[in-house]
């Protein structure tokens, strides 16, 4: 009777480990499992990691296809020449004595007016009719009479310079914009300034230079 007690409760003792064992088994195999799978996504992110690493730290040369043989000569830049201005050839605006000469730093007596005043060109003597000729080539920008010089031509030229022949006979036929060249006609000796009627028939000849006044005679001394 107490053999078999025993041996009953030592059966379902039996059962009961042996219970315990497979759970314990299932329990480990879901652990193991599991770290399994954390094992390897960690390997995968290391992985993607290092791959990444990889390809940020290869040069960029190393993605550029290898180019062989000699490199190639560039061209020395050139520029195109500029056009080398022509001096600006001149000449005597009429034949003729020296009346009056350049005087912008001092005074010198007008004996029309009957003052002392600077005196911007130089006046040259010369029988009425005498021709006016351009002292140099260029363009007409005025034909005006002026009331103290008279009738007046204006010429541009190149380099910033500017012509002004006053006291001519009369009007010519010259228009504004008109080209006309070294030695043309451009008028005529007369008497037509009233600020210089005391000269007689002459020209009133006088230059500049960027808009500012210059000895006529180191313009003529140009060309």
């Amino acid at each position: 009777m107490r053999d078999n007690k025993t041996f009953g409760i030592g059966g379902k003792g039996y059962y009961i480990a042996l219970v315990l064992c497979a759970a314990a088994i299932g329990i480990a195999g879901y652990v193991y499992q599991n770290n399994q799978k954390k094992v390897e996504q960690v390997s995968l992110i290391e992985q993607e990691t290092v791959e990444m690493q990889a390809r940020e730290t290869v040069p960029a040369a190393a993605t550029e296809p290898a180019t062989t043989g000699t490199p190639r000569e560039t061209a020395p830049e050139t520029t195109a020449p500029q056009a080398k201005q022509e001096p600006l050839k001149t000449g005597l605006p009429v034949r003729g004595e020296t009346a009056a000469v350049y005087s912008m730093d001092a005074l010198r007596y007008n004996e029309t007016t009957r003052d002392w005043r600077v005196h911007n060109g130089v006046d040259y003597g010369a029988e009425a009719g005498t021709p006016v000729l351009a002292a140099a080539e260029g363009t007409v920008t005025e034909v005006k009479e002026d009331d103290l010089l008279g009738v007046t031509v204006v010429l541009r030229h190149a380099g910033g310079y500017e012509t002004t022949y006053a006291g001519l006979a009369q009007m010519p036929e010259l228009a504004v914009g008109q080209r006309v060249t070294l030695g043309q006609k451009i008028g005529e000796v007369g008497t037509t300034a009233l600020a210089e009627t005391a000269l007689g028939p002459h020209i009133h000849f006088s230059v500049t230079y960027q808009d500012m006044p210059m000895d006529p005679e180191d313009f003529l001394s140009l060309g």
